[in-house]
């Protein structure tokens, strides 16, 4: 089969597959949101609209569902840096509040 023969809802679903990584990989949250939404919609249509899957149909769905995966991998691996950055924010204001107490005293 051929490219061609593959739905055009997940041919579309697919691209934006990737655009969901790109923007994952970029930790632009907010078009990762947009893009997703859209691909949600694609998806929902190929599903409404199918009642067998033919074998391209499936190794597209098989894609999409990989990228998902590493799209989820990069948010993850986002947050955590978040995470990381809001633990050091929070010791150096808590070795400020230390060092102003202490100051005081003097």
């Amino acid at each position: 089969m051929t490219p061609a023969a593959a739905h055009p809802d997940l041919a579309a679903a697919l691209a934006l597959s990737r655009a969901v990584v790109a923007a994952a990989d970029q930790g632009d949250m907010q078009g990762l949101a947009q893009l997703d939404a859209r691909r949600l919609q694609l998806l929902k249509s190929f599903r409404s609209g199918t009642h067998q899957v033919a074998a391209i149909d499936r190794t597209l769905l098989q894609e999409i569902s990989e990228l998902n995966e590493r799209a989820l991998g990069l948010m993850e691996h986002h947050r955590r840096i978040k995470a990381r950055e809001l633990d050091l924010a929070a010791v150096g204001r808590r070795a400020v509040t230390a060092y102003a107490v202490n100051r005081q005293r003097r």
